[in-house]
This record gives C-alpha cells, sequence and structure tokens, in this order.
C-alpha cells in the first residue's frame, strides 16, 4: 500500500519504519526540514532501540522516504496517519491543536479521495469532528478510520510487529477492510467498530494498566505496614490468568509520555459527559502521593534537610529503554531532592541530554558511569529500572558512605546488601 505517515515523533517515526519493512511504500512528513535532514542521515531524534537500523533499511530499500511537504506527502498515498502530539492541557484535556494544524492542511492539499486515520491518542469523538471539519473545508471524498496504537516506549518495533491486537474503527466497512489488509498479515485479532469504541479503547486500555499500577503501589505501602511481601503478593496475584502479572510491580509511580496524559484525558472527558469517574480519580491521587511516600522513606533516616549531603540518583527517564522524561517520576525526585539541600550525582544510559534541559546544571552533577555517581556518595537512590542498575559491583556498592541505598523500583537484592552492611530501603518489599 501508498502510506503517508504524518510526525516523525515515537508514534510516526516507528510506524512509518515498520509499515516500510512490512513491504508499504511509505513517505514520512514533518514541517521540521532539519529533523527530516537528521533522520535521513542516520541520527534519529528519539532513542528507540532498533529504530537506526530499521530507518535505514527502510531507506535503503526505497519503500520509506521523508519529506517536509505534507502536500508532497499525500499526493499518491492511499493511507494517511495522523501521528501528532496531543500533549495535556492545563484542563486535564489533550490538546488537540496539531490534529486540527494537520487537518487544515490535509484539507487544502488533498486532491484525490483518501482514507485519513487519526493514529494519536484523541479522545472519545475526535475523529467525528475532525472528519466534519475537513468535509467543510473540501469537496474531496475521504474516509476516517481511527487505528489507535499500543506501543510501549523501549520495546515498540517488537509491539508492532507482535500486537496483541489492532482495533480498526470506522462507519466505514470498506475503509475498515481496506485498512485491515495492511495489518492481517500479523498474528493477532482484528477488533473492528464504530470511531468511538476505537477512541475509547485506547483510553480505558491505559487508564486500566494505570489503575494496575496505583493498586499494587497501595498495597505496597500496606506490606510496609504489616510485614508482607509485595514481590510476593504481586506474583501470587498475577498467576491467576484473571489478572496477569504485567503491571504489578511496585515503584514511585507511573509517569511517561501516555498514561499520566490518557487518564486525567479520560477524567476530562468522562466530567464533560456528566459522569465522575470514582476509580480514576483515586488512581491520579495514589500515584501524585507515591513519590511522596517514597521521599518519606528517605526523611526518615535523614530529617526535613540533605545539605551538605551527596546523593547518587541512578536513572532520570520515566522508565527503561527510553531517552523520554516527559513527566518522568524520576525527575521530580530529583527536584525535591534537590530542593531538601542536596547535591546531586546523576546517571542515566540514555535521558542526560533532555534531562539536562529541565534540570540545569545547578545543585547536579551529570556523571558519565553508575559507577562515578555511585562512588563516595553520602547514599544512592533508584529512580528508573534501568537493567544494568541491578549489576554494581560489591566494591561500588560498598563506597557509599551512609550505607543507605533507597530502590524506588525494588531492583536490588535485600540478602546481598544485607551481607555488605548495607542498609536498604524499598517499597513494600522484604
Amino acid at each position: 500500500m501508498r502510506i503517508c505517515v504524518i510526525g516523525t515523533g515515537y508514534v510516526g517515526l516507528v510506524g512509518s519504519s515498520v509499515f516500510a519493512d512490512w513491504g508499504n511504500e511509505v513517505i514520512g512528513v514533518d514541517n521540521n526540514p532539519e529533523k527530516i535532514k537528521m533522520i535521513e542521515s542516520g541520527v534519529m531524534p528519539i532513542f528507540e532501540p532498533g529504530l537506526r537500523e530499521l530507518v535505514a533499511k527502510g531507506i535503503s530499500s526505497g519503500n520509506l522516504r521523508f519529506t517536509d511537504s505534507l502536500k508532497a506527502g499525500i499526493n499518491d498515498a492511499e493511507i494517511i496517519f495522523i501521528c501528532v502530539g496531543t500533549p495535556m492541557g492545563e484542563d486535564g484535556s489533550a490538546d488537540l491543536k496539531y490534529i486540527y494544524q494537520v487537518a487544515d492542511e490535509i484539507a487544502l492539499e488533498m486532491k484525490t479521495p483518501k482514507i485519513i486515520s487519526i493514529k494519536s491518542t484523541v479522545p472519545v469523538g475526535t475523529n467525528k469532528k475532525i472528519r466534519e471539519y475537513i468535509k467543510n473545508k473540501t469537496s474531496v471524498e475521504f474516509d476516517s478510520v481511527s487505528v489507535p496504537e499500543f506501543l510501549r516506549e523501549g520495546s515498540s518495533i517488537e509491539d508492532m510487529n507482535q500486537t496483541d491486537r489492532t482495533v480498526i474503527g470506522s462507519n466505514s466497512p470498506e475503509a475498515i477492510e481496506k485498512v485491515s489488509r495492511l495489518f492481517e498479515h500479523l498474528n493477532s485479532p482484528i477488533v473492528k467498530c464504530d470511531l468511538e469504541s476505537a477512541e475509547l479503547i485506547k483510553y480505558a486500555s491505559n487508564s486500566f494498566l494505570a489503575t494496575k499500577i496505583s493498586f499494587i503501589n497501595e498495597i505496597a505501602q500496606i506490606c510496609d505496614l504489616s510485614g508482607a511481601d509485595v514481590s510476593k503478593v504481586a506474583q501470587g496475584m498475577g498467576l491467576d490468568s484473571r489478572i496477569g502479572p504485567k503491571f504489578l510491580n511496585a515503584s514511585i509511580g507511573y509517569g511517561g509520555s501516555c498514561f499520566p496524559k490518557d487518564v486525567q484525558a479520560l477524567y476530562k472527558t468522562s466530567s464533560d459527559l456528566g459522569y465522575h469517574f470514582n476509580i480514576l480519580e483515586s488512581v491520579i491521587k495514589t500515584n501524585k502521593d507515591q513519590k511522596h511516600y517514597f521521599i518519606e522513606k528517605i526523611k526518615k533516616v535523614y530529617g526535613e534537610g540533605l545539605k551538605g549531603k551527596t546523593v547518587a540518583c541512578l536513572g532520570l527517564a520515566f522508565k527503561n529503554d527510553t531517552d523520554d522524561i516527559r513527566e518522568s517520576v524520576a525527575i521530580e525526585v530529583v527536584r525535591i531532592l534537590r530542593d531538601m539541600g542536596a547535591e546531586i550525582k546523576a546517571f542515566d544510559p540514555e535521558a542526560m541530554p533532555n534531562s539536562k534541559k529541565v534540570l540545569g546544571d545547578s545543585g547536579i552533577t551529570y556523571c558519565a558511569t553508575k559507577e562515578d555517581a555511585v562512588t563516595n556518595s553520602d547514599f544512592l537512590v533508584i529512580l528508573t529500572e534501568w537493567r544494568e542498575f541491578k549489576e554494581l559491583q560489591d566494591s561500588v556498592l560498598i563506597s557509599v558512605k551512609d550505607k543507605n541505598i533507597f530502590d524506588g523500583r525494588n531492583l536490588l537484592d535485600r540478602t546481598k546488601l544485607g551481607n555488605l552492611g548495607i542498609n536498604y530501603y524499598c517499597i513494600g518489599k522484604k
């Protein structure tokens, strides 16, 4: 198929490269010509495992091209995927200004019938509104389709190739069948539905996963009070096929570009529809409180102030295998520790350049290695679940002056640390 993907962020750039790898003719569009040049030269604007190689493969094969001209991108395309950002507005709703900007350009430049699919995460009713918006600006026929993405940063290429399901929503059965052909080679179900159901499936899925995270974090607090072990509780829960083991890892809370934004947006949508979503209100509150619960563990040892203390902070990205710091709880914790007077020695394998833009240099040293960050710091805080943080040598761990480690991701082994004479503080875990 001939496909145009508008937007070269996480969803757009991954989507265009994978579509091309499936044998389609793909044009990726971005209105930033410098960004296009970077991508074509092999410099990715985001970190995603395997992405640089897949983009290079697509360009080399001729299946993948990039342009800063939307007109050139959509000219021969059969399907247009809109993959621009929908950031959270001040009132919690999704900001759709970039969707409308793209809709304006499509209406202006579209000369032949197309299928227009919004792959960005948008509130219920958005596809119908955008359809009417474009129809009022052009006489060219087109179909509207919603194909929400279900990608996890750090494993998005794998997720596209081995998806649990594909959701395709439209009021046109013909458009649904045509778009289905793009995904029919995948060994997974295709959910065919109306536009509104497709939009809500995305929000409901992310909000449910966020609910699992907040639930296990509250269970972890009960474990701390009762002496139970949250890792064992989660294991016992996860073996129930109705629950499953994923997203039951106690931590400092969820972050990133999706969960906080999508949970807030669904809560706002429900309020706009006249329904008070009690569970989501609690999920949001629990997640906001969780980082303070972690900070209280530090305060119980050091008091309210950390002046004169040097703290090693491992992890700045909102999760492992990404450089994304949007709504990163790790960044929030670093800010709190700095505000308490601590000098920070920070390390993250990928997210330090982005972190410098929001944290600056005041009170923070960005270290070249995890060992540099930890060695001779007064205490250690683990904030992101990078696998390599489990592999610190004993000689590095025992160099922590106060022999205190606060693990916000429950990565380390308490018994091992105890044998090294280190005090280990984690979340709900013995």
